[in-house]
């Protein structure tokens, strides 16, 4: 028995067991750390990821730019930050100057001192880094803050400390330390199983028995001039004799490794891995033109069978079918091309696509040059001599030690005779076969040329990459580990792809200059001030898709009898059109709220006045969208996905929201043309949705819409948003109502903060659509600042009405404008009796102006007119006109209200000749 285990300790067999054993000790413990280290770096992601989103959200607030002006920024800033801080979980939020002094911090002792390396934010760059050094190690993100005009007036950092990344990696260490322990005992395991079945296949044999048997074996296989491979049905190459591996140029340790392990070519491979049975089969391997024989093995002793592969050379047919492969992997390449280059509408990726295509199989090292408002989206200049410089967008190369210049640096093209300043001047790509023979590539630069010589670069083709007969960049192919130098097929091929990633290039250009355009549109369009009010306390965010500026909005109108309209809108799709459409609704709106008018009967007008434009734009065919009248794209160049020569369609698919609420009543109205309703935060913290009648989107036209009153109480949040908050291609809309309900529902945050809170919960890495909220809490006006009347349908009762206002007025402290008061109150409250009906009412309310007031349930509406000196009436309502800011008559469900609005001191009252008598006044008609 000792014999026997001795002997398998000795065999084949156990040296075996040993080995495997080692390499899976060797195997998990690399998978133990490498687990460690993946698990650190996602950590330290996550951390870049949530500090840029808290800081980005945190620069571009409202307010902040102020705060930063103001003459103690610490004061109004601390408070927000420490709150922004714990709500969005991160170590720290510090505001600094552009020195980079904090004013905030969440360590108060660091409040005045300066912030280390924060240059790049200076000069307009956000960015995230790991932080070492003073106060402590962290993960951090600095974003500037911008003021209207653009300049940076501050910046924000953000971040996590690496001590509390380390605790979260560390807590994960037992799992990994367990998983390995069993992967241990699992490989070990499986070890022991091979083991013995190897000792049982061997006989026990040991190595120096199975040597033997191995030399006689290859004396008779290697003196074959044949060659001979023996493939197991396992794709593994069990034997290899010395012709094969001339044959097949196979590696010294090709037995045991996976035929697709071996480096042959793709075809080869597939060939020998098929397993099909062929016949004297002509098969092209390298620069050898083989016969190929595939024939199944006998199966033996219960294994699996394989199969032997013997070849033949039959390399007089070699140069024929060489130049035929070349020419299909040509075209192979010319075809990946297409594919791979332009999948994104980004100039500088689009360039890295062109790059990485062509290595390595045309080009050790590929560089691409582009002209800067090429980068910028801008349409390249065509004045001689913009071509002397370009900045380098992108690099690839078989090895990472390149000695070209990185991406980011400006190449110039100064020396005339060097192979790229020559294809720019020519129009067409030039070729350098020696670079040591490159005189003017090597004046243009003698140190750097010398370090890329003594680095192997020998050979070059530089192409300019021209779209509709612009230079938009360059193209550089280059060889150092490739021992041919390019040849003139190579020149014509190179010509090819970069015309071919031109076109794509030129296509991410036009995209990039159209989405430039349309955010600097969308912003202009989008309200910049909102309106001085009482009654809402209101902020408002409004973030650009990545992918292109849609058609969202939002607006605060300011209505009569210190009510507000508050609005959100959507436009479908993306671009300037989208854009521009919004402009128009949200102007139509704005026009249609001097109307007063209620909600329904709103988007009613809205849902009119869009058909009619689609009407117009189907009967006059659109037009150009870029207002050229060139009728699209330049030399009858394709467009591309940039749509320059799109034109634009309907207005159909807009959806809007309009809500109009009274602080005087707590009354909020609000009617949907297919627009998600609001979220609505009651006093007491609770978050609902109320259901809305589900309207039609505008322009569909054919049903009416209808709206829906709530009874809000004071303290109430209304929050506005379009579906790009709470939905995207990962996220369905039902989901994403969940989420903001979660973050609407902390309570005692000002809106300003609950913006904030909610985009940073909210927000997607890339959004796909634009995003508008708004938030906006109710108020009340205090009773104290509300007087009411009743008016019998007397004329007796003008003055009495006069007298209470009067009296009511020296009461809040306003007696210098109890004049035009009473002038007002007897205009409308006689008119009101002489042409109305009953009941009449009198209203006035003590806002940021004097609110005057007159209902009565007739619909008969005044107008301002100039009465004859003949005439004994006429003139009431040209008075009210003089001694008012602003007057206006809305309608009612039972009639109508005359509303008169006077500053609250008498600064702006206008000063007659003589003061009329009121009494008279009584007699006058309009």
């Amino acid at each position: 028995m000792s014999a026997r285990l001795s002997r398998g300790a000795h065999s084949v067999a156990g040296q075996v067991f040993a080995l495997q054993a080692v390499i899976v000790l060797l195997l998990i413990t690399a998978a133990a750390l490498a687990l460690v280290f993946q698990a650190r770096y996602d950590i330290q992601r996550d951390a870049r990821n949530r500090s840029l989103a808290a800081a980005e959200a945190f620069a571009h607030a409202p307010g902040l730019p102020e705060a930063l002006m103001s003459r103690d920024p610490t004061a109004a800033l601390q408070p927000l930050a420490e709150a922004a801080r714990r709500a969005s979980g991160l170590d720290f939020i510090a505001v600094m100057d552009v020195r980079g002094v904090r004013y905030t911090d969440s360590r108060p002792e660091l409040i005045g001192q300066r912030a280390s390396d924060v240059s790049r934010a200076v000069a307009g760059e956000s960015f995230t880094e790991v932080f070492e050094g003073q106060p402590s190690d962290a993960v951090r993100a600095v974003v500037p803050v911008r003021n209207a005009e653009g300049a940076v007036i501050g910046l924000v950092g953000t971040g996590i400390e690496v001590e509390n990344v380390s605790h979260a990696v560390e807590g994960q260490l037992p799992l990994l330390v367990g998983a390995a322990a069993g992967g241990l005992l699992l490989g070990t395991a499986g070890a022991a199983l091979v083991s013995r079945r190897l000792l049982h296949q061997t006989r026990g044999l040991g190595a120096a028995e199975m040597t033997r048997m191995n030399e006689h074996h290859e004396a008779v296989l290697h003196a074959v001039r044949e060659g001979v491979l023996i493939i197991g049905n396992d794709q593994r190459l069990i034997l290899a004799n010395d012709e094969a591996r001339r044959l097949l140029d196979l590696p010294q340790d090709a037995e045991e490794r996976a035929v697709g392990g071996l480096g042959l070519d793709p075809r080869t491979t597939e060939l020998l891995a098929s397993g099909r049975v062929v016949t004297d089969h002509v098969h092209l391997a390298g620069d050898r033109l083989l016969a190929v024989n595939v024939r199944p093995t006998m199966a033996y002793a219960g294994r699996p069978a394989g199969r032997v592969v013997t070849l033949r050379d039959t390399t007089e047919l070699a140069s024929l079918t060489g130049r035929a492969e070349v020419a299909r992997s040509r075209l192979q390449l010319l075809y990946d091309a297409g594919v791979r280059i332009g999948t994104t509408l980004d100039v500088v990726r689009t360039a890295e696509e062109l790059s990485e295509v062509a290595v390595p199989r045309f080009a050790d090292f590929v560089t691409v040059e582009l002209l800067e408002p090429v980068l910028r989206g801008d349409e390249p200049s065509d004045v001689a001599g913009v071509y002397t410089e370009m900045r380098r967008a992108a690099i690839t190369g078989v090895r990472t030690d390149s000695p070209l210049q990185p991406v980011g640096d400006v190449i110039r093209f100064e020396v005339p005779t060097a192979p790229m300043a020559a294809a720019l001047d020519e129009g067409h790509a030039v070729l350098a076969a020696d670079l040591n023979a490159a005189m003017g590539w090597r004046a243009q630069d003698s140190e750097g040329t010398r370090v890329a010589l003594d680095y192997g670069l020998h050979s070059l083709i530089s192409v300019p990459l021209q779209a509709r007969g612009v230079v938009l960049g360059m193209a550089n192919f280059w060889r150092a580990d490739t021992p041919e130098p390019f040849d003139e097929e190579d020149l014509s091929f190179a010509e090819e792809l970069g015309a071919r990633a031109a076109v794509s290039i030129d296509n991410a250009r036009r995209f990039t200059r159209e989405h430039a355009v349309a955010v600097t549109l969308q912003r202009r369009l989008l309200p910049r001030v909102l309106p001085d009010q009482s009654a809402v306390d209101v902020t408002y965010r409004y973030l650009p898709a990545k992918a292109g500026v849609g058609g969202d909005w939002f607006d605060v109108i300011q209505l009569p009898g210190a009510r507000v309209a508050l609005v959100v809108g959507d436009v479908v799709g993306h671009g300037v059109h989208a854009a521009a459409t919004m402009g128009r609704l949200r102007t139509a709106v704005h026009n249609f709220a001097t109307l007063d008018l209620p909600p329904d009967e709103l988007l009613g007008h809205l849902d009119e006045l869009i058909n009619r434009i689609d009407q117009d734009e189907a009967r006059g065919g659109g037009g150009n969208a870029d207002g050229d009248g060139d009728g699209g794209a330049a030399d009858g160049e394709h467009a591309g996905p940039a749509g320059a020569s799109e034109r634009p369609s309907a207005v159909t698919g807009a959806t809007c929201l309009y809500a109009v609420y009274d602080p005087v009543s707590g009354r909020c109205r609000m009617a949907s043309a297919g627009h998600p309703g609001p979220a609505l935060i009651r006093s007491d913290g609770r978050v609902e949705f109320p259901e809305l009648p589900a309207g039609l989107p505008l322009g569909v036209g054919g049903m009416p819409f209808e709206a829906v009153e709530l009874q809000l109480a004071e303290g109430s949040r209304l929050v506005l948003f379009t579906d790009g908050l709470v939905e995207d291609r990962d996220r369905d809309f039902d989901t994403g109502l969940q989420l903001l309900a979660e973050a609407l529902s902390r309570p005692g945050r000002s809106p300003d903060q609950a913006a904030s809170d909610v985009l940073a919960a909210m927000l997607f890495p890339a959004p796909s659509d634009d995003i508008a909220l708004l938030i906006a809490d109710t108020r009340r006006l205090e009773a104290d600042r509300i007087a009411e009347w009743e008016v019998p349908g007397e004329h007796s009762a003008v003055s009495r009405v006069r007298n209470a206002g009067s009296a009511q007025l020296v009461e809040w402290g306003l007696g210098d404008i109890a004049f035009a008061v009473e002038l007002i109150l007897s205009e409308l409250v006689t008119n009101a009796i002489r042409y109305g009906s009953a009941p009449v009412r009198v209203r006035l309310l003590r806002d940021r102006s004097l609110i005057c007031e007159v209902s009565d349930g007739s619909s008969t509406s005044p107008h301002l007119r100039y009465a004859a000196t003949t005439d004994e009436g006429g003139r009431g309502l040209f008075l009210v006109a003089q001694y008012a800011e602003r007057w206006g008559t809305r309608y009612t469900d039972r009639g109508k209200v005359i509303w008169a609005e006077l500053p609250l001191t008498g600064g702006a009252e206008p000063q007659p000749p003589a003061q009329p008598d009121l009494d008279a006044l009584e007699d006058m008609a309009w």
